[in-house]
């Protein structure tokens, strides 16, 4: 017999990330961050992954070049990323790096949200956790496989 949707595990694991989502804007609401939960996720991974270009950007958090670029733009305008002109595989393109500024707004967010998350994470089995992890990389290597498009 055929699930309904919202009994599925597509479902869960959208209705996961939203609950998620809206649980980082709030924390960040919350403790007055000066920047939303996405250029936070833009900071640190640069932060983890100096001088990515755009595109590689927007691949590791998960959005698309257009959303990333405006990212890119409110984040350059309060001083916490540069972009330079590079040289990528014979073709210019524009290296994103974070700035001093930037380096100093995601320690200071971390440290007042950190307790937060804490929280949470205390509530939870770190095997749990793992094995969630381990299933959910399984099921997008079996989904991956069946994509026409590779992401």
């Amino acid at each position: 017999m055929q699930n309904h949707f919202t009994e599925t595990i597509f479902y869960q694991i959208e209705l996961t990330a939203k609950y998620c989502k809206l649980l980082g804007s709030q924390v960040f609401e919350k403790f007055n961050a000066g920047i939303t939960c996405e250029e936070y996720s833009v900071l640190d991974v640069l932060l983890s992954s100096p001088e990515l270009c755009q595109r590689d950007l927007a691949k590791l958090i998960l959005k698309d070049r257009a959303n990333t670029g405006k990212l890119l733009d409110t984040l350059e305008k309060k001083g916490f990323v540069k972009r330079k002109l590079s040289i990528k595989n014979n073709r210019p393109v524009k290296i994103v790096e974070i700035t001093e500024a930037g380096k100093e707004k995601v320690t200071d967010v971390l440290e007042r949200i950190r307790p937060h998350y804490e929280f949470v994470k205390e509530r939870i089995n770190n095997s749990d956790v793992a094995k969630v992890g381990d299933l959910l990389k399984e099921l997008r290597k079996i989904l991956d496989e069946t994509l026409e498009i590779q992401i």
